[in-house]
């Protein structure tokens, strides 16, 4: 039971540093986008669409944060 906690761990912390970059990649395309728009309508809509796709990827490492601290968790009540 130890084992399968410890790659857990590791496995989630590999998608956390996953999901970190695609939040990175996210941003510059997003920022790229709004230095490209041409109309202010056009520049407005890349920015709230950078700003959810921020807040999802956020989310998403939350939620990986806290799965880790649940791993860890039940890795020490197995000892």
């Amino acid at each position: 039971m130890k084992a399968y906690y410890k790659k857990k761990i590791i496995d989630l912390r590999a998608r956390l540093e996953k999901e970190k970059e695609a939040k990175k990649r996210d941003n510059a395309y997003y920022a790229e986008k709004v230095r490209e728009a041409s109309g202010p309508s056009n520049k407005a809509y890349y920015r709230k669409s950078k700003i959810d796709h921020a807040a999802a990827h956020d989310r998403t490492i939350a939620s990986i944060k806290r799965d880790i601290e649940s791993a860890k968790e039940s890795l020490k009540r197995c000892k």
